[in-house]
Formats: C-alpha cells, structure tokens, sequence
C-alpha cells in the first residue's frame, strides 16, 4: 500500500511474526508446512496491525497484553483463506499455489482447523468478552460465507446483500480487532466503539477496493489472476453496478450467469468492466467507507497511532495490491 502506516508498530508486528511462526508449529511437520505455506507468503497483516494501532491508541503500553491476541486474528484470518479457496476452487493465493492445490483438500481443511485452534488457544486466556469478540467475528465469517452461495451467479444480487456478505467476511473480524486492542489497552467504553466502527468501515473500504482490483488491477501484483470472481460468479460492487446499468449490462449478465466461462469470455467481460462508470461508482463507496472510519476517530485523542489509522483509511482505497 502506498503509506507507512505500520511505521511506528514495526516492532510489535515483528513481534506478531514470531508468535505466529512459534504457534504453528506441530509434531506433524505437514501441518506445519502447510500452515508456513499460507502464512508465509505475506500479506498487508492489517487484521493484527488494527488491533495494535487501537491498543496503542487508547493509552495501552505493555505490548506483551496485545501481541498474542493479534497474532490470533492473524491465525484465524490465514485459516480462512484456506477454507475460502476450497470453496471458491482458487487456485492462486499471494502469488502462491493455493493451500489445496498443492497439498489437497482433506489436508488443507486439517491445517485450516489447526489454524482456527491455534487461534483461539492464543485468545483463550483473555477476559470472557474478548473471547467473545473473537468468536462473533469467527461466526459473521461463516453465516457470511453461506449468504454469499445464495448469490452465487446471480446479476441482480442487491446491494444491500453485498454489503452484508463482505461485512460478515471481512469487516467485522477488522472491527472485533479494534476492538479488543481498545479494551486490553485499557480504553473507555466510547473509544472501544469508536475503534469497532473504524475497524467496521475500514474492512468495508478494504474489500471494495479488493474488488475493483479483480478487474483492474496487475496480476503480478495481485498474485492472483484477474477477473476471479467473475470467474467464480462471485457478485461485487463493481459488477452489481455494472449488471444493473449501462449499455453493456445484458452481456455482461449473460456472461456473468455462465457456470463455466472461457478464458476468451473473461477477457471480453473485463475489456467491458473497465470502460464502465460502474467502477468510479464503486470507488465512491469505498471512499465514503474510508472517510466515515476516519470520522469514527473523534473520541481517540491525538497521538502517532491515531495518525496511523487515518493513514490505513486513505491507504486501504489507494492501494494497486
């Protein structure tokens, strides 16, 4: 992304990194192997990054009470991204083979399990409201997930309905980790709220921005080919907008409608995607997002962390990656 927002928690993502590397590993050197395969091949690490940038925020100073508990996030998130390509068939993942592919499914869904537990094991020793944050956020995930394959293929997907599948999968996981890095590092009731709400809007702004790079964006950036999730019949901002308005919208639902497409009908849809307002509209809505995270601010006093999380709201809608 295109500012430093991680700047001033460098030391206490390093941190995050070692904690995650040392909870992965197991007896069984394939869960381990899986598990680095998924973990290591990067990542922007915004889940973790959050949580500290909130805990810091609202005063917190004893960074041993927050690194665990971002690393969990972190954990829950690679797991996932496991179980998340397993049902969408991806096949490409950070610009990696994805976990499946490479290993095969049952082996996979075990390490996404093992993920999922290390996870918790992290976040278990924490206060019964923080456990429950977590596992709020784990179960937004998947009744998301469910939500999504009624839509699956469907051009006349509402809005409303996308919105509240990416809510469900992204934001609210971003907002349960403001939140408990406000309520470990000690902030009042208001600032924890505030931070979840930042944490909410910021996911929403993230994962739309996610979206439209399916469509424009540079595969060697990206490490994923383009057009997935037109591909995958996944519906999102950019081609809800797209299919509902438009010269181009009836080929472009047709396509969208196919179970299997070539790879000649993926390139035609994304050349018509591209020339189409519907992807200015979409970057509208994450801006609106990014600025209502930053509004979110208000009650956080002043400091370098707070600087931070404004720099993620503008980052998460400038980023190429």
């Amino acid at each position: 992304m295109p500012a430093r927002w991680e700047s001033p928690i460098n030391e206490e993502l390093r941190m995050v990194e070692e904690e995650i590397r040392r909870s992965v590993f197991s007896q069984q050197r394939l869960l381990t192997e899986i598990s680095m395969h998924v973990i290591g091949s990067g990542g922007k690490r915004i889940r973790p990054g959050v949580a500290i940038l909130a805990f810091k925020a609202v005063g917190g100073t004893d960074t041993s009470k927050i690194v665990g508990m971002a690393a969990a996030f972190e954990l829950i998130h690679s797991a996932t991204l496991i179980h998340d390509d397993i049902n969408d068939g991806g096949k490409m993942r950070r610009g990696r083979v994805s976990a499946f592919r490479k290993f095969g499914v049952q082996r996979a869904l075990v390490a996404g399990d093992f993920l999922f537990v290390k996870g918790f094991q992290l976040g278990g020793p924490q206060d019964r409201r923080v456990v429950n944050y977590l596992a709020d956020a784990c179960t937004n995930v998947a009744e998301s997930e469910i939500l999504q394959e009624y839509h699956v293929r469907d051009p006349r997907t509402p809005i409303d309905s996308y919105l509240k599948i990416i809510e469900g999968k992204t934001a609210k996981p971003i907002e349960a980790g403001a939140k408990v890095g406000a309520f470990i590092g000690g902030g009042t009731s208001k600032q924890v709220e505030a931070l979840g709400r930042y944490g909410l809007n910021l996911g929403l702004a993230f994962q739309i921005t996610d979206d439209i790079l399916d469509i424009v964006g540079s595969e060697a950036t990206l490490g994923k080919p383009k057009g997935m999730d037109f591909f995958d019949g996944t519906p999102t901002l950019p081609l809800i907008l797209a299919m509902n308005d438009g010269v181009d919208r009836k080929r472009i639902s047709t396509l969208f409608r196919k179970k299997k497409k070539t790879p000649g009908e993926i390139r035609e849809a994304l050349r018509l995607l591209s020339r189409l307002d519907a992807l200015e509209s979409a970057r509208e809505y994450a801006r609106e997002f990014s600025d209502k995270a930053i509004q979110r601010l208000g009650p956080i006093p002043p400091s370098t962390y707070r600087d931070s999380l404004q720099t993620l709201a503008r980052a998460v809608v400038e980023r190429d990656s």
